[in-house]
This record gives C-alpha cells, structure tokens and sequence, in this order.
C-alpha cells in the first residue's frame, strides 16, 4: 500500500470515534425525533400515526408561542450584551501592563461556578427585600447626586480636552488621565452638593417583585430579564477570553502604523481590531445557540416565577416530554424540537453569512 493511502486509513480510524458518536447521538437522534413528531407516543403505548397534528397544535398553543417569543428576545438581548461586553473586558485586559494574569483570572472567575449555585445565589439576590431591590434603592435615593456627578464629569472632561488640544495634536476626548481628574471634580462637586442641603431621600416601603411577576418591560418578561442578567454575567468570561486571544494575535505594526497616520483610538478600534477579529466571531455563534437552547437556569427557578414568565422553548420541550402529573407528550415535544433545531440552524446561518469570516479582512 502508498504512503498516501497508508496516511489516509490513519486519517479515518483517528475520526472513527467521533464519526460513531456523531451518527448515533446526533444523526440518529434526529432522525427519531423527525418521525416522532408525527405520532402521538406518550411513553406507554405504540406511536401511531398522526400526520402533521402536531405541529398544527404548536401553532395553536399560547404557551408556546409565549416560548417562542421569550426564546427569541432572550437570545437577541443576552447575545448582544454579552458580545460588546466580552469585547469591551478584552480589550480592557489586553491593554493592562500590570497584572494581566490576575485581572483576567479575576474576570473569569464566574464562568467556572456552578450554574446550578449561580442560579441559588441570583434567587436570593432577586428576593423582594433581597440585594437588587436594596441597590435600586440606593440609585434612586441618590439620583439628583449620580446626574450632577455625570454633569461634572462631562463639562471637566470637555474643558480639559479643549484646553490640551489647544497645545498637543491627537489628544482623545476619552483620554483616562482626564477621565480621573473629571471624576474626581464631577466627585467634589457631588459632595459639595450633598453638604449644601441635597440629601437622599430613601423609601423603604420600596419592593420590587423580579421573579414571582408576569410583568413585561419592552418585549419580554421581567422574569427572563433576571435571568438573563445572571446569564451575562456567566457567559461573559468565557467569550472574553476568545476575544483576547483574538486580540493578541492581531501585529502591533498595524496599530503603530495607523497611529503615525493621525488614526485616533476609535478609528484603530473600528478599522484594524474588529475587521482583524472577524475569524474569532464563533464566539458570537457560540453565544446565539446557547442562548436559544437555555434551559437549566429557568428549570431552577421552579415554581420562583410563573411558567408564561420564565418559560423558553428548551424548557417547553421539557414540559411536554416530561410533564408533573401527566401523561408525556412525546410527538409535541419532538415537533417543538425539531422548531427549535430549525430556528438555531437559521439563525446560526444568517449570523455566520453577515459576521464569521475565516480570515480576518
């Protein structure tokens, strides 16, 4: 036998094992959960033939339109806020000269907690009386103080830059040695302020319901907005690290020559970091499928929050396979599966068409 046909055996028996696992937990769970769909199996008795029914009671069944439309939202809101986050803490930590190691250790810290604990730990921050409400209170008691050290903050900061660029080409209106001296202004002037007679007022009949509401702020339950709070916080880490390798793989030349060209701090960002990380953007992709499959966060909450309020596809397909007190709905949840797949599959496609690329431009 060649040389290349030798190295060509080596090449299939290395992927056999991963060529199994895939046909018989993927390929053949797909296939199952296709033919499923069409039956009405309960566990119990033989499936039987049911045709397209249904996948016409998923279109009729107000819960899981509500999934859909929760699944959908949450998936874009937490998608975006974790992405520009990740990006914004990568750039932070690339940029650190000291103790690289220790703030990204830091930063990444929540990501290796349990979500389980996490999910604990976020229920009793979202008590009525618990952390948030308390941290709500105190941004709302100190209002007028957080508006006048913003005002401060802004008019400093702009006075300082004016007056540098009045002698120095290429001074940045976000330069950080003019950010401390505006806060600490803005700071001095809050305090001023708060001598002066502007003390905070506190209400401590304030109570807020996060979790056990069916109250919805924009186009998704407060609820979900919870849980997707706790959900950033989880995920950012580990999409932040991505973003940092993709930061230092990309040559410093490119920046020193950009800079020589007059190119200020944002136009780097735009022109030279994002184009050059558009290889690393699976994070994003990563980010979309976990997000549109989340499931165990809302499984903890349990009978913390209505089922209308917290419920996502992932935990409808649950429901229906695995009902408290009911007979399985195997072919409802196999259709609600099968909605699912076809949902990440599109919305992974359209993402990666307009976004992943595997070179940087």
């Amino acid at each position: 036998m060649s040389r290349a046909g030798s190295e060509e055996r080596s090449g299939w028996l290395f992927v056999l094992p991963f060529t199994i696992s895939m046909a018989l937990f993927f390929v053949y769970a797909i296939v199952r959960t296709a033919c499923y769909s069409f039956t009405d199996f309960d566990l119990f008795k033989g499936p039987g033939f049911v045709g397209l029914s249904n996948y016409t009671a998923l279109v009729s069944d107000e819960l899981f339109l509500i999934a859909l439309r929760n699944t959908i939202g949450f998936s874009l809101i937490v998608t975006t806020v974790q992405s520009m986050l990740a990006l914004a803490l990568a750039v932070l930590v690339n940029h650190a000269v000291r103790a690289r190691g220790l703030i990204q250790t830091v930063f990444y810290l929540p990501s290796i907690m349990s979500s389980t604990a996490m999910t604990l730990i976020f229920l009793w921050l979202f008590q009525r009386d618990g952390f948030m409400t308390a941290t709500v209170s105190v941004v709302l008691a100190y209002r007028g103080h957080i508006l006048l050290f913003f005002m401060g903050l802004v008019a400093l900061q702009g006075a300082l830059v004016l007056n540098a660029r009045r002698r120095y080409e290429g001074i940045s209106i976000l330069d950080p040695f003019f950010l401390l001296a505006a806060a600490f202004g803005a700071l001095t002037l809050v305090v001023t302020c708060a001598f002066a007679g502007l003390l905070p007022v506190f209400d401590n009949d304030l109570l807020i319901t996060w979790l056990n509401t069916q109250q919805h702020f924009l186009f998704m339950p407060v609820t979900l907005w919870s849980v997707a709070l706790m959900n950033v916080f989880t995920t950012v880490p580990t999409l932040m690290l991505l973003f940092l390798a993709g930061l230092q793989s990309i040559p410093n030349a490119l920046y020193d020559a950009s800079e020589i060209d007059g190119a200020n701090a944002f136009q780097r960002f735009r022109h030279i970091t994002v184009p050059a990380l558009r290889p690393v953007t699976f994070a994003v992709t990563m980010g979309v499928i976990g997000t549109l499959q989340m499931f165990d966060q809302v499984a903890i909450l349990g009978d913390a929050a209505p089922l209308a309020s917290r419920v996502t596809l992932a935990y409808y397909i649950y429901e229906n396979a695995f009902p408290a007190g009911a007979s399985s709905r195997i072919g409802v949840a196999s259709a609600a599966a099968l909605v699912l797949g076809i949902l990440t599959i599109a919305v992974v496609y359209v993402q990666k068409s307009v976004g992943v690329k595997e070179r940087a431009d």
